[in-house]
């Protein structure tokens, strides 16, 4: 974790009002709290210290000294709170509209490891590596993500398939066993037809894998493992496009990582598919 205060402004709309009092001062007075031990910021913001630790435990700091020391991470960085998402806005110029979709994306792809907990990055990938089957469900702008998965995965050779119709997907799902995946991508966490297919598998016992943003949702309390993207944009948005960006680039690191594991296995299947693929293309 190399930036605490974002993880805190990320997080912060799913505290209790107490947690979110402490983090609201935290995100003010970031330099001070480095120096406070958890009695003293517990005087500052008027909250217990057992208050202080489940703010902690719920942005997924394994206490209040690794809260500070991922703050300290975070201060020599150049306004690390201070980017604002910037939505598509009338008589923008060709140059601002590049600038603000570069700034926007850079942003929303260094902050994955804000907010992904390293360890829980570790087991998606061995509970990947270990499936008998992956079933990567998806609608709307997280089918994009989802078949670019599917196609990764199936070029080293990983039985998976990328279903984006809710009867396909509750089909295939009633189906899986405590030995299969189910990777459930949707950024709200909320979406009906994503939620029904987890939910039957939840009663085969089956891994279920979430990619959301970095909030509160039905989805990662319903998973197995939860992985995040920021959540940068705004509740109004002409099209998923940060989030997309972002869930594109944590799909590139499960399979790099997954790739790496067989490395002569996946650079040979790598090599057969390319050359089949170039043979029928002439």
């Amino acid at each position: 974790m190399d930036n605490g205060l974002e993880r805190i402004k990320q997080g912060i709309s799913k505290l209790k009002p107490s947690e979110r009092k402490v983090s609201d001062f935290i995100l003010k007075h970031p330099k001070e709290v480095l120096h406070m031990p958890i009695a003293q910021l517990s005087e500052a913001t008027s909250t217990s210290e057992a208050t202080i630790i489940r703010m902690c435990k719920a942005l997924q700091f394994k206490g209040y000294r690794d809260l500070k020391l991922s703050i300290a991470a975070a201060i020599p960085q150049k306004n690390p709170i201070d980017h604002k998402y910037q939505e598509i806005s009338a008589d923008t110029s060709l140059s601002e509209t590049i600038q603000q979709i570069i700034s926007n994306n850079i942003f929303s792809i260094r902050n994955i490891i804000t907010v992904n907990d390293e360890d829980d990055l570790k087991k998606a990938i061995q509970v990947l590596n270990k499936a008998r089957k992956i079933v990567i469900i998806g609608i709307g702008a997280s089918a994009i993500v989802a078949f670019d998965f599917e196609q990764k995965l199936k070029r080293i050779n990983k039985w998976c398939e990328a279903l984006t119709d809710s009867h396909s997907q509750l089909v295939s799902v009633t189906n899986l066993t405590n030995e299969d995946v189910l990777f459930a991508i949707s950024y709200s966490g909320e979406t009906k037809e994503i939620l029904n297919s987890v939910s039957v598998a939840k009663e085969n016992t089956t891994k279920i894998i979430s990619l959301t943003g970095y909030s509160n949702n039905t989805l990662q309390k319903n998973s197995t493992i939860n992985l995040f993207v920021t959540s940068t944009e705004n509740s109004i948005r002409s099209a998923a496009t940060t989030s997309r960006i972002s869930q594109l680039t944590l799909i590139d690191i499960l399979y790099t990582a997954l790739a790496s594991i067989h490395f002569d296995e996946s650079v040979n299947y790598l090599e057969k598919t390319r050359e089949v693929i170039t043979k029928f293309s002439r």
